[in-house]
């Protein structure tokens, strides 16, 4: 099993995987939308990948405030969760993602990504920051919960 990060956007999806062993989160797509609330086939997609991937969780970017209020677009974030978990039946945890896209933006910089491509790529640049975070946490928990 395996566990999916997503970074849900207005018009975009970002997609990333865990490897087996829950150690490295790769980006593996952006499922793109002509409208906001049409989700079928974002939903439809992610059930896909889902079985493609042999997913067992999916964790959700939250897009706190950066004052840690949750406004409009976590309470968006919140209803897709719900379809997710009612039509996948997979258990969808929250991330905070202040700061992934910066985050993702600032490491395309590094690599040399062109100005003009990192729109491209950023939704699943920040799809990897969310869950490789999720993973490092988990892996924390567990290291401490075994030294206690």
């Amino acid at each position: 099993m395996r566990v999916m990060g997503l970074d849900f956007g207005s018009k975009t999806v970002g997609v990333a995987i865990s490897d087996p062993l829950f150690v490295t989160a790769q980006g593996i797509e952006i499922i793109r939308r002509k409208e906001e609330n049409k989700l079928r086939h974002t939903l439809q997609r992610i059930e896909e990948l889902i079985g493609e991937y042999e997913i067992g969780q999916i964790v959700l970017g939250l897009p706190k405030n950066m004052n840690a209020t949750e406004g409009e677009r976590v309470e968006k974030t919140k209803e897709f969760a719900d379809k997710l978990a009612r039509r996948t039946g997979l258990p969808v945890a929250f991330m905070d993602e202040r700061l992934t896209t910066v985050a993702a933006d600032r490491t395309m910089m590094e690599v040399g990504v062109r100005r003009e491509n990192r729109k491209e790529y950023v939704d699943m640049i920040a799809a990897v920051l969310i869950l490789q975070e999720y993973l490092d946490r988990q892996r924390m928990q567990t290291e401490n919960g075994q030294e206690n």
